[in-house]
């Protein structure tokens, strides 16, 4: 009988488990004894013809295994081959390559190779040697050739463009020469060029996906902290967070800007940007607050996508009614007087202001980024959504972000603009003090 993997014996009921490894044969037992039986679906070799096969996952996914896994298998199957192992620095690519505990001498399955410090270089019994070299020395990659190259922590490596091509133009050896680069992402050049480089597969994963090999407890701490966040967005869910050139916001600034909570408010405004149709795009609804200290909190997204007007009528409404708002400021240029119409049909009985936009929203939104960089306005958490728009517009007009177009920017752009600009019937624009 074929010998199930660990993930797909795991996903069996308990009864139907214990009977599969009764029937096991030897053979059975003994494909348990490798990797290709403990690793999990998504992390296997990529189906396609590569060259270059990018792993970008969180930490803890278990990139170091996998990269140690294939250069082992690289070794068995390819005897007198040469590989290079690359990392940050030559300390890090011994540390974690080589001696870490996911490292080449730490397999539980197949031949660990001889390691000799001073060279630099380990050798199997075939002949296959490897050679540590440092992303931070890239003229030490120029002249050396290989068959295989494995890089780790490319986003961390300080010359990375410069070390990378030195590699790939010694990478020429054997019939399909081949490089695995492991990473956490982080947008720097040469992450962002691997990513959509022709030739390049690349893997994502998060580091949730190898709960079972983690503590319970650190899973629930680093949920508890970082879940939403750009950082754990990035570290622990693998996402590559690039901000746009000539982006309004950037997430740096984003994250500067934010807040564990508000102060005492002295005012709450309730920006809406409907939508054009149900099918359309969403109905922005953000709630913005005025502190005592004279900023800006953004309090809620309360946006919602596919409604009716009825129905995101009443999603204001409650929005309103939640945080106490004292006005609702909408855009009106979709329906004129059928935004306000429809917003008093939900018994909404405070002040609504009917904003017109006659400048593209992202012209609109720049002085609005301005309190942002002059640290007025905070936010009171992660708002995923909503900043991921705000990072998609662009200076001087365009939009980049996610969906057609950004909703929920241009409903917290009209809330900030009544509470920090003042001006009841214009278009947003900064107070020259």
């Amino acid at each position: 009988m074929p010998t199930l993997n660990a993930q797909a014996l795991l996903a069996l009921p308990y009864e139907q488990m214990v009977e599969v490894i009764r029937r096991w044969t030897r053979k059975n037992m003994a494909d348990t004894q490798s990797w290709n039986f403990w690793a999990r679906d998504d992390q296997a070799e990529p189906p396609e013809d590569w060259r270059i096969w990018l792993v970008m996952a969180g930490r803890g996914y278990g990139k170091t295994r996998m990269g140690a896994e294939w250069v082992s298998a690289m070794a068995a199957q390819h005897p007198g081959a040469r590989f290079a192992l690359v990392g940050a620095t030559l300390n890090e690519a011994r540390q974690v390559m080589v001696e870490g505990e996911s490292g080449l001498l730490s397999l539980p399955f197949g031949e660990r190779p001889a390691f000799e410090p001073s060279l630099r270089r380990l050798t199997w019994a075939n002949q296959a040697t490897a050679t540590l070299f440092s992303g931070a020395e890239p003229e030490s990659l120029r002249g050396p050739q290989h068959d295989f190259a494995w890089a780790d922590e490319i986003a961390k490596w300080p010359s990375g463009i410069a070390a990378w091509d030195n590699l790939m133009l010694g990478l020429r050896l054997g019939e399909r020469p081949r490089a695995m680069a492991t990473t956490t992402p982080r947008p720097v050049p040469l992450v962002r060029r691997l990513n959509t480089e022709k030739g390049v597969v690349v893997t994502h994963g998060r580091t949730m996906d190898n709960n079972m090999h983690l503590p319970p407890d650190f899973i629930a701490s680093v949920r508890a902290i970082y879940a939403g966040t750009r950082l754990g967005r990035q570290e622990l869910d693998g996402e590559l967070i690039a901000d746009a050139a000539g982006a309004l916001w950037s997430r740096d600034l984003l994250e500067r800007q934010r807040a564990a909570c508000a102060p005492e408010l002295k005012r709450v405004v309730i920006g809406v940007d409907p939508p054009v149709s149900e099918k359309g795009d969403a109905c922005g609804i953000v709630a913005v607050g005025l502190g005592v200290d004279k900023n800006a909190y953004v309090l809620a997204d309360h946006s919602i996508s596919g409604a009716s007007p009825e129905r995101w009528a009443r999603a204001v409404a409650a929005a309103a009614d939640a945080w106490q708002a004292d006005r609702v400021v909408a855009e009106d240029n979709q329906g004129g007087n059928m935004v306000e119409t429809v917003l008093r049909a939900a018994d909404i009985a405070m002040p609504i202001k009917r904003a017109h936009a006659s400048k593209n929203k992202s012209v609109r939104a720049e002085p609005i980024a301005t309190l942002y960089e002059a640290g007025r306005v905070f936010h009171v958490r992660v708002f995923q959504e909503l900043e991921d728009q705000m990072c998609g517009l662009i200076v001087g007009g365009g939009y980049e972000g996610p969906g057609r177009s950004p909703d929920r920017a241009d409903a917290l752009v009209w809330a900030l603009n009544e509470l920090m600009l003042g001006k009841s019937d214009r278009e947003p624009r900064v107070r020259l003090l």
